[in-house]
């Protein structure tokens, strides 16, 4: 057999797909192969690890004079193939055609397709043609002929099929979404997303790279992320479900501007997050949060999540402790809240780093994907320049957490009322006429901004100023593994799989 001339590891779970082919005889008809008898071969595709947690699909043909040799090599990798039972055979195709730069379908079409038609995936696709068109059609469709969703866009296109899986699969399961301390039923449906839109934070944030080719590849192998999501309520009614950011204050005034502005494209954040500096409102309101005592990790180490996160799985298994311990004793009024009330010019939770290009440690760098814990950032009235200051540290190393105008809190379920809903209603929730009624009392309305923000919902608005958010331990997973540890050697391969076959 003709060797390669590189030395190539890879494990089984980073094959693509094996295929036998027909060679010619100008293939084969020059130099020391003239004399010999046919030969046959198959072509390895396997995914080829680059830089910056690039994947590509590579490939290397293997010769042999012996056909049966050929076919057994050719039947055993197949057979190992089968045995990934992790891998999608069968997935739902959603493609945003107007999200980003309108380029959704033409890069499913070039980019993706052939791939999945080479990893032997079939696929139903459904072009989108208008607002929630994906979501409300897996309410209709038999979602459990499918192995994944697959969603071709931009942040919105995902929360729009995240919202449509979850919610279908709390239907069927007879589970009343507008309860807030309702138990949701864990979704074990993947979402594979493939970027293609103004903004791709989850992507970014649970592979490291927005990247088509790159997503495809995570989708074919049949990768597994589990991803917290928080549910945000008002009033006993389900608003929407949130995996990245819930921003109240700076973040929420920078999309409701530039929710103005759609016809300057991406460029509207840079103009509206620039205004939204200058105007520099603050916002008064009443903060009652749980601290999140199960997990293992806290918002100011230095233990990012990674794939394989020690801290996500630990979390994991000290909350379903603590959940077994507790029972049905335990009552949701009983929990420790603690309550906090200000001025702020942010309020921020999230549920992973929010990392993209532009800040590649986010805006909380300890933030993990799984660990059933949400980062609440509080920050408090400053100078325009010491705001400025805390922004900065967003693209830097320095620690963005280290001012006293900023806290932050790891927290499993937080509520939020304005300074003005609390003038105005006397019933906001149970919890808030417990904790938030002596700061009505207590506290002089004449010194407070007379008008409400918007919170910023994973990009979406939502205009309730008086919200209650839980945060639910791993209801959903995604086709990807988090983010790799970089390697000396960016380009060698992972050699902790057992069979090492090329």
């Amino acid at each position: 057999s003709c060797v390669p001339t590189e030395n190539c590891f890879v494990p089984i779970s980073e094959i693509i797909a094996v295929e036998e082919i027909e060679l010619n005889k100008k293939q084969h008809n020059t130099g020391k192969w003239q004399k010999m008898a046919k030969l046959h071969a198959f072509i390895v595709y396997y995914v080829k690890k680059t830089r910056n947690h690039r994947w590509r699909c590579s490939d290397v043909t293997f010769w042999c004079v012996d056909e049966h040799l050929c076919n057994q090599w050719i039947q055993a990798l197949k057979e190992l193939l089968e045995m990934q039972k992790s891998r999608p055979k069968q997935l739902l195709v959603y493609i945003n055609p107007y999200g980003g730069k309108r380029q959704g379908k033409r890069i499913y079409e070039q980019k993706v397709a052939p791939l999945f038609n080479l990893a032997s995936i079939s696929t139903d696709v459904v072009v989108t043609e208008h607002a929630n068109h994906a979501k409300d059609n897996l309410f209709e469709v038999n979602i459990y002929k499918y192995d994944g969703v697959v969603c071709v866009g931009g942040d919105g296109m995902f929360s729009e099929v995240m919202h449509g899986l979850i919610g279908r699969i709390q239907k069927d399961s007879g589970i009343d979404q507008n309860n807030p301390k309702a138990s949701l039923v864990q979704c074990n449906i993947r979402i594979g997303i493939i970027p293609a839109g103004s903004t791709d934070c989850i992507c970014y944030s649970t592979v490291g790279i927005s990247d088509p080719v790159t997503s495809a590849l995570h989708i074919i192998v049949g990768d597994c992320q589990p991803l917290d999501v928080s549910s945000v309520h008002h009033n006993n009614t389900f608003l929407k479900y949130s995996v990245s950011l819930l921003g109240y204050g700076f973040y929420g005034d920078i999309l409701k501007d530039s929710e103005k502005k759609r016809w300057m494209g991406p460029m509207r954040y840079d103009y509206s997050g620039f205004k939204t500096f200058l105007s520099h409102h603050y916002y008064e309101g009443t903060i009652a949060y749980q601290p999140a005592k199960h997990t293992l990790g806290s918002p100011r180490d230095k233990d990012s999540c990674r794939t394989g996160c020690y801290i996500c799985k630990r979390s994991e298994q000290q909350l379903a402790e603590q959940h077994k311990e507790c029972g049905l004793k335990h009552e949701e009024g009983e929990e420790e809240w603690k309550v906090i009330k200000g001025k702020f010019l942010a309020i921020n939770a999230v549920n992973m780093s929010c990392a993209c290009p532009r800040s590649p440690k986010g805006l909380s760098p300890a933030a993990h994907l799984a660990d059933g814990s949400a980062d609440l950032i509080l920050v408090r009235k400053c100078s325009r320049f010491d705001f400025l200051r805390y922004l900065v540290r967003h693209t830097n190393q320095d620690d963005q957490f280290d001012f006293p105008f900023v806290d932050v809190y790891r927290v499993k379920s937080f509520q939020f009322t304005s300074k003005l809903s609390e003038d105005n209603e006397s019933n906001v929730m149970d919890i808030g006429k417990k904790h938030f009624g002596q700061f009505c009392r207590d506290h002089p309305a004449c010194c407070c901004n007379i008008v409400n923000s918007t919170w910023n919902c994973d990009g979406e608005t939502l205009d309730s100023s008086a919200i209650e958010v839980r945060v639910h331990c791993q209801l959903m997973k995604l086709f990807a593994r988090g983010i790799e540890e970089n390697c000396k050697d960016e380009a060698a391969y992972s050699q902790s799989s057992t069979e090492q076959l090329l």
